[in-house]
């Protein structure tokens, strides 16, 4: 089968942070918080594509809107 490669797995700083009776115990599960900085980082990360694409959508649209101004005006 091969050697597995463990070295791209993300960890956390908590000891144990996978099993949810130790974030409960702990009481460092808040609401809408995250406990791992690179589970942060993915949520920035995707609502930046999310708005990156919502602003190169709306700057197509408005490209397509003013070139069927223009070619009407002719």
């Amino acid at each position: 089968m091969g050697r597995v490669d463990n070295s791209r797995m993300h960890t956390t700083r908590l000891r144990n942070a996978q099993f949810v009776s130790f974030i409960s115990e702990t009481g460092s599960l808040m609401p809408f918080s995250s406990t791992d900085r690179y589970d942060a980082r993915l949520r920035r990360r995707k609502m930046m594509k999310a708005f990156l694409a919502t602003g190169v959508a709306a700057g197509a649209a408005w490209i397509v809107i003013e070139s069927a101004h223009a070619l009407t005006m002719f």
